[in-house]
């Protein structure tokens, strides 16, 4: 960052610090040594055990002022104005407390100046004054790299809370909620509100699977709704009626994309560090867009290995995988694929089904159960049950279109039964079904145009 731009940036925190009337009273804590952290360790609960009960709080990096997370504003210009010290970038920071925990903990250790640029403000100095008289501030950013190194870190571990709350809402069925427009009342699954009000009142948050901390979401909607203000342009109206009158006849059933606030409700604004869900889009449509031509003249290609059916062996080709499960474990894709006549499609779910059947450990051919891979392997190359496929009707089924595994290099090796034959023969086998003229000849017999005709002959 520029000196300009640093001291821009001090003085105008500075003058926001200026309108701060009156401090926070400290709360009782136990010394800062109990809250520390060790570097880069992020455990779940920052303040350690002895973290006092009630709402969750942060401390200031140099005294033992605390301020409620909710007010993190605060915190920032107590500061700036008490301890000259600024934090670049506070938006980027995936965790706050943790991040001013650990910094707290390295200061202790460490001179400031080892970590943070200093800058010298000479904006506000009467005039006359001296540089050595003159403020000196601290500025804290990710140009140190351990600085850069923590806020990664914090960003990896609020992605993997975040993942796990989404999958834990996804297969949640205790969910409670009330239609914001008809006040009807749905349980199980969020799924089932977020659908209802998207297609009875169109009113589309996205899909339920992009959407994080649901319950608090429709919460905080059913807030703006309750103080009469729109979803989407928030203006503020008289009555209920006026703002579904106003909501359904501009068609502002949706929320505002330009409004941060409910950027922390989809998943896609935690995957990369100082990045929103539009400037992922944005780049996105420019690798699609402004891709340039690339040169690809050092293009190495390295082969694929496919992932035997029955074990973990892997081949470089799918020939030589053919060989090993022939070989090994009795199982001739290429012969039965032949005998049976097997299309790519229906190969893909023979490949799927078997897939399925042998991570369940159990065999396809006797139906037996195993505890263990190992133990499924030697029973079915002890029965030779490899080769025994259950009725097509029990694999052939439309769910085992859907790989078990999604990294199955083996599908993508997959063959037509058709690419093995020449082009003459493929046209011979081609049925070729004719025409039947027999409801074209008695449309014909009923045509507008032969009523035209003899009314013309009796006319004349």
């Amino acid at each position: 960052m520029a000196a300009t731009e640093a001291q821009g940036l001090v003085a105008g925190q500075r003058e926001d610090a200026a309108g701060v009337h009156g401090g926070v009273g400290s709360l009782d804590h136990e010394d800062s040594e109990d809250c520390i952290l060790e570097p880069l360790s992020l455990p779940e609960s920052p303040g350690g055990s002895t973290a006092l009960a009630g709402p969750p709080s942060v401390p200031c990096i140099f005294c033992e002022e605390h301020f409620p997370v909710a007010e993190q504003d605060k915190l920032l210009k107590h500061m700036i104005i008490e301890h000259k010290i600024v934090i670049a970038d506070v938006k980027l920071v995936a965790d706050f407390q943790r991040y001013i925990l650990y910094w707290k903990k390295r200061f202790t250790e460490q001179p400031i100046t080892d970590f943070c640029s200093v800058i010298r403000i000479n904006s506000t100095a009467p005039f006359g004054k001296s540089m050595k008289e003159q403020d000196n501030y601290f500025l804290l950013c990710d140009v140190l790299p351990e600085d850069r190194v923590l806020r990664e870190e914090l960003q990896k571990q609020k992605l993997k809370e975040i993942l796990d709350q989404q999958q834990h809402e996804r297969n949640d069925t205790s969910f409670r909620g009330t239609c914001m427009f008809c006040t009807e009342e749905f349980h199980g699954n969020r799924s089932v509100l977020l659908n209802h009000m998207a297609r009875e009142h169109a009113f589309n948050i996205g899909l339920p699977d992009n959407i994080v901390n649901c319950a608090e979401f429709l919460h905080t909607l059913q807030k703006k709704l309750d103080n009469l203000q729109c979803l989407y342009c928030e203006k503020t109206f008289r009555d209920k009626n006026t703002l579904k009158d106003h909501m359904r006849k501009k068609q502002h059933r949706r929320i505002n994309p330009k409004n941060r606030d409910y950027d922390r409700f989809y998943v896609i604004n935690y995957l990369e560090l100082g990045k929103s869900w539009e400037e992922v889009q944005l780049e996105d449509d420019r690798e699609l867009l402004d891709l340039p031509e690339d040169d690809w003249s050092d293009w190495q290609e390295y082969p694929v290995c496919a992932v035997c059916l029955f074990c973990e062996k892997q081949e470089e080709t799918i020939d030589q995988l053919y060989v090993h499960m022939k070989d090994t474990h009795g199982f001739d894709l290429l012969r039965i694929k032949s005998e049976l006549g097997l299309n790519f499609y229906q190969q893909v779910k023979l490949v799927n089904f078997i897939r399925r059947q042998v991570h369940q450990c159990r065999c396809y051919s006797c139906h037996a159960k195993f505890r263990s891979k190992t133990k499924l392997r030697a029973h079915m190359e002890e029965a030779k049950h490899a080769s025994l496929l259950p009725d097509r009707k029990t694999w052939d089924q439309l769910e085992y279109y859907f790989p078990t595994y999604e990294n199955d290099a083996l599908l993508c090796t997959l063959s037509d039964s058709e690419s093995d034959l020449t082009a003459q023969e493929r046209d011979e086998n081609v049925p070729v079904i004719s025409e039947d003229t027999s409801k074209l000849r008695a449309l014909k017999r009923s045509s507008v145009l032969n009523q035209l005709l003899l009314q013309e002959c009796l006319e004349n």
